[in-house]
This record gives C-alpha cells, sequence and structure tokens, in this order.
C-alpha cells in the first residue's frame, strides 16, 4: 500500500499479532536451542517459545501451561463432535478463565446429557448460535445505520450480541439495534475505544510496501497471507533487506481483512513463526480453538505476545469501513503488527486485523481466522507434515 493509504488507515482497529519476516529464523535453529533462548521443558503440542510466552503473560507454571494446551487440544475434539451432534441446538462453547473447564451451551435442556456425556459442562441459554449468528447478519446488513458504534459481535457466554459503543453513545447504539431488527433482549451494550488499525512506516523485520511495514501471517504454497489493509493486489513487497520479496495476488479490505502475497523465486517461505530472539514456533496444522483458549500472536513490532480467545464472528468499524467475521482476544499489538501470525499450540489460527491499546497498556485485538482465508483463495497452509 502506499504511505498515504497506509497512514489513514492507521491499522488499529481492535486488531492485533503479526508475524516476522518472510524467511523466517528458526525459533531454535536447526542445530538446537541457542544459548539466548527459553529453557522451558518440552511441553506436548507446543515449541518451548510458545510455553515461554504462555508462562509469561498468563502468568502460569510449566505444569499449568501443560495442563492448559492438553485441556485446549481435547476441546477442540469435543467442540466439532457436539457442533455436529446438537445441530440447530448447539449454542456455542467456550472454556473457563482458567482454561480448565469446557462450556457447551444448548438451547434444549434434553441435550444437556449429550454434553456431559462428551465431558463438558451444559450451559442451557435461549437461543442457539445459529439464531445469534443470524441476528448478527442482521445487523451487518443494517451497518449504514451504525453511527458511533465501533462494531458487535457474537458472545456465546452471555448467550447475546454484543454491541459496542463510543463512549457516552449508548443511546446511538440501541437506536441501530432497533433499526436492524434485532430484539433489545438479545443485546448487550458496551462501551469501548475506537477501533483503529494496526500499521506503522518504521523499518524492521517483516515485510514492506513501499514504506509501509507489516508482518507475515502464515506460509502458504506459493507465498504466505497477511491482512488485506496491508497492501492492494499489484502493489510489491520487499524484505527488511530491501529486495524485492513478492506481489498481492489477491486483498480484501474492508468487509474482510486478509490478503495473498505471492513471493519470487528467490524467497523461501516457512510453516514457522518468529519470536525475534532466534527461535520459532512450528506449524502443524489450522484446527480452530474454541473461545476461552489461549493463544499468542507474532509481530514485527512487540514481538511474541499471549493472551486468550474471547469471541468469534465479531464485526468492526474502521475508519475506511466494516470487517466482519473476526476473532476477538485481549492480546495487545502496535502499529506494525498487522497481518502478522497466531497461533494456539501449534495450530495456526489467523493473521492480525486492527485493534485498540498498546502493549503497555494493553489492549482488545482482532484476527481474521486463516482458515476462511485458505478456502475463500483455494490455498494449501504450509505445514510440518507437508513442508518439502
Amino acid at each position: 500500500m502506499d504511505r498515504r493509504r497506509l497512514t489513514a488507515i492507521g491499522v488499529v482497529v481492535a486488531a492485533v499479532g503479526a508475524a516476522a519476516a518472510v524467511t523466517l529464523p528458526s525459533f531454535a535453529g536447526e542445530g538446537g536451542a541457542p544459548s539466548n533462548a527459553p529453557t522451558s521443558q518440552a511441553v506436548e503440542g507446543a515449541d518451548p517459545e510458545v510455553v515461554e510466552a504462555l508462562r509469561r503473560d498468563l502468568r502460569l507454571n510449566q505444569s499449568q501451561v501443560a495442563a492448559r494446551l492438553k485441556t485446549e487440544r481435547w476441546a477442540t475434539g469435543v467442540v466439532d463432535q457436539l457442533r455436529t451432534e446438537l445441530g440447530a441446538d448447539y449454542g456455542g462453547s467456550w472454556l473457563s478463565a482458567d482454561g480448565s473447564q469446557l462450556n457447551v451451551a444448548v438451547a434444549d435442556p434434553a441435550q444437556a446429557r449429550r454434553v456431559r456425556a462428551a465431558g463438558a459442562v451444559p450451559k442451557v441459554v435461549e437461543r442457539g448460535v445459529g439464531h445469534l449468528d443470524a441476528l448478527k447478519t442482521r445487523m451487518d446488513h443494517s451497518a449504514a445505520a451504525a453511527q458511533q458504534v465501533s462494531g458487535w459481535y457474537v458472545d456465546v457466554a452471555s448467550n447475546s450480541l454484543v454491541v459496542l459503543a463510543e463512549p457516552g453513545a449508548e443511546t446511538a447504539g440501541w437506536r441501530f439495534v432497533a433499526r436492524a431488527g434485532v430484539p433489545r433482549q438479545a443485546v448487550r451494550m458496551a462501551t469501548e475505544e475506537q477501533p483503529r488499525l494496526f500499521a506503522d512506516v518504521r523499518g524492521g523485520e517483516a515485510f514492506f510496501v513501499g514504506s509501509g511495514r507489516c508482518s507475515v501471517g502464515f506460509a502458504v504454497v506459493g507465498g504466505y497471507v497477511t491482512a488485506g489493509h496491508c497492501g492492494r493486489v499489484g502493489d510489491r513487497t520487499s524484505g527488511p533487506d530491501g529486495e524485492l520479496q513478492g506481489i498481492f495476488r489477491a486483498s480484501s479490505f474492508p468487509g474482510d481483512d486478509w490478503a495473498v502475497v505471492q513471493v519470487n523465486s528467490n524467497t523461501r517461505v516457512l510453516p514457522e513463526v518468529t519470536d525475534f530472539r532466534g527461535g520459532i514456533a512450528r506449524v502443524a496444522g489450522s484446527q480452530e480453538v474454541p473461545a476461552g483458549s489461549s493463544i499468542c500472536r507474532s509481530g514485527s513490532t512487540t514481538g511474541v505476545r499471549c493472551g486468550t480467545v474471547q469471541a468469534r464472528n465479531a464485526t468492526v468499524r474502521y475508519p475506511e469501513g466494516l470487517v466482519s467475521g473476526l476473532v476477538r482476544t485481549n492480546v495487545c499489538a502496535e502499529p506494525g503488527d498487522s497481518g502478522g501470525s497466531w497461533i494456539s499450540g501449534n495450530q495456526a489460527q489467523g493473521v492480525t486485523s486492527g485493534g485498540s491499546g498498546d502493549c503497555v497498556r494493553g489492549g482488545t485485538t482482532f484476527y481474521q481466522p486463516v482458515n476462511e482465508i485458505l478456502q475463500r483463495n483455494n490455498l494449501t497452509l504450509i505445514t510440518t507434515r507437508n513442508a518439502s
């Protein structure tokens, strides 16, 4: 993107993370962990650097990290099973704050036994998640009426839609709800900072479009994915060394926030995410984790930061327009982190879209799910299993 567009976007809505430069240095190096790398003991499903970041940002000890990741892997499979079995009665799922308990909402009390049998805790609710998604779609279609509203999303834990009004603009928020034809009892009103996108013009690790800097998301066959607001189709990218690297072959923003960069023959993309300290997290797949799961992101401005997934199917109003289908988190990020990697354990989750706050005060962040990018563009994620 040109400098003017980059500045206008400001790359800061409620977004987050980022990844590394195109040729990502190894987290632990091919010959083992470097002397300055974290010394966390091995935890199944996660590289030591991810474990170290979780310990730091979630304030967990080694055994707590291991237990949490094990529960999250189990929960992912249970959620997939129950979503199919419960059908329209499935109301969403989320992990408890400490990550030890999987909660599954059901719109039919008779279905609670299925949830218990699967090892989760049933929560009887009024609306299935399909109903909530349909109500949110009404809001998306009425976006032109969303004055003084910065976004909205489905919150399965409260079985409601959360509308984010600008400070002091709750009345305008409820007016938007009414115009969208959404029942007031299905909505929870909240206030939050005005979102903006994360992007910057400063140099550093990552990739550059003119004088603008963003972060690489994940390696795909032929290139990598990143944020759509980082560049338009035809824009050329360069690496930290200033050498030409690739070209934007697809880009969507606003509406969505994803892009695909095709790299040239001199650039190699790897199934890894850098921690900017000489280590890497290896990407084994892209299995989606439930709300409440721990998650880490890597960005060229602030490195690796961790937190938890708060909600899925969030719509955010950027100055440039609405973006829907994002995932909301409590991970911090700053300009230049845009487009970077979100990873849970060893599973790719998405790329940074935008957010509010910073990594001093903290903030709310959003990412574009990676599986949607792969499906929309018929891409193959490069993983530790299929890397050549």
